[in-house]
């Protein structure tokens, strides 16, 4: 092979296509490998934690990536992205109430919102689901009603829900300004097709493992969507057993006692990098509250670790463009922020 082939365009281009598709397994080998090196009950502890947690999304992947090569093949996303642009308002309200009762984590929802993008659906309803989906699930519903009060299990499922719409209705206006025409990076789905824009229709093949071509599509969809999932979710949950290792969940809490606005913020900002569990949170806000920690504190803790720690952030990154991830992270906090100052206002008058 000669230096000019070696230095070719289109050479350059496949080398670069490659190394993105694989540096992420290559982190997460690097990590484990060092884990290994240094702390070997680690690594086997970290490998095995993110094992069993892709099993137990495997359900919601399955699910979701058949969906998107399914519609891909047939069709039927071009049916499904026009049922969404006839009421933007309604879209993203049933988007925010069906997030606030889907039994879905942070991560947990990216393959399905990765195929409702890819099919077209407008990403001011998809942002509705997005946010609110994390926050609450009628598991966690139950569970907080248990261990906080059911005043503060409704008061969670509004912020929720809030949230989401909050979000859709911001989307929306930026939409409607010209702006996240192509939410999803290159290479994932279609390359984006937002809300901006629905794909020309065609027309309908239900039966599509009777044509070749659309057996192909729908196996070639099913293949990228699996590799590129698995590869953003075995890191991110990599990362999540080290940081539920490393930082002790008592001393993120810990931090967040007294009154006024500043544990509010403050816990609005230690909930975006901590990761902690939703339901191993509970009982440590709980306990921190009984303490005389401030009850929005624990609010908006709890929102905001939910929907924007480091595992969902790097699964949304992976997921998004630029400007959509850094979108995510600021309705996320004003969201989580604005939760915490309501429910505040409202415990205490």
């Amino acid at each position: 092979m000669t230096d000019t082939t070696l230095s070719s365009p289109g050479l350059r281009t496949t080398l670069r296509h490659i190394w993105q598709d694989q540096r992420v397994w290559l982190a997460s080998a690097l990590i484990l490998a060092a884990l290994a090196l240094f702390d070997p009950t680690q690594a086997t502890d970290s490998a095995t934690f993110a094992g069993r947690a892709l099993l137990g999304t495997a359900p919601f992947l399955i699910l979701s990536i058949a969906i998107a090569a399914w519609a891909g093949a047939t069709g039927a996303d071009n049916l499904i992205a026009r049922a969404f642009t006839g009421a933007p308002l309604l879209m993203i309200g049933l988007g925010a109430l069906a997030g606030g009762v889907s039994p879905f984590c942070s991560c947990g929802v990216i393959p399905l919102i990765a195929a409702l993008l890819a099919m077209g659906v407008p990403l001011s309803a998809v942002m509705a689901f997005w946010l609110a989906s994390p926050i609450m699930d009628p598991s966690m519903f139950v569970l907080t009603t248990g261990v906080l009060g059911l005043e503060f299990a409704i008061a969670k499922t509004v912020a929720a829900v809030g949230l989401g719409i909050f979000g859709g209705l911001v989307v929306l206006v930026l939409s409607r300004g010209g702006a996240l025409a192509d939410p999803l990076r290159d290479g994932i789905g279609n390359g984006g097709c937002g809300g901006s824009k629905v794909r020309t229709p065609g027309p309908v093949v239900w039966r599509f493992w009777d044509e070749p071509e659309r057996r192909a599509k729908f196996g070639k969809t099913a293949m990228t969507t699996t590799l590129f999932l698995a590869k953003w979710l075995t890191l991110a949950f990599i990362l999540e057993s080290l940081m539920l290792a490393w930082i002790p969940a008592e001393t993120v809490t810990a931090s967040l006692g007294g009154e006024g606005l500043a544990p509010i913020a403050l816990a609005t900002l230690v909930g975006v990098p901590a990761y902690l569990n939703g339901y191993a949170a509970l009982p440590l806000v709980g306990g921190l509250i009984g303490q005389g920690m401030a009850p929005g504190a624990g609010m908006s803790f709890l929102v905001a670790g939910g929907v924007t720690s480091i595992p969902a952030a790097m699964a949304v990154w992976a997921l998004a463009r630029p400007q959509v991830f850094a979108l995510y992270i600021a309705l996320s906090l004003t969201g989580a922020f604005a939760s915490g100052l309501l429910f505040q206002f409202w415990t205490v008058t």
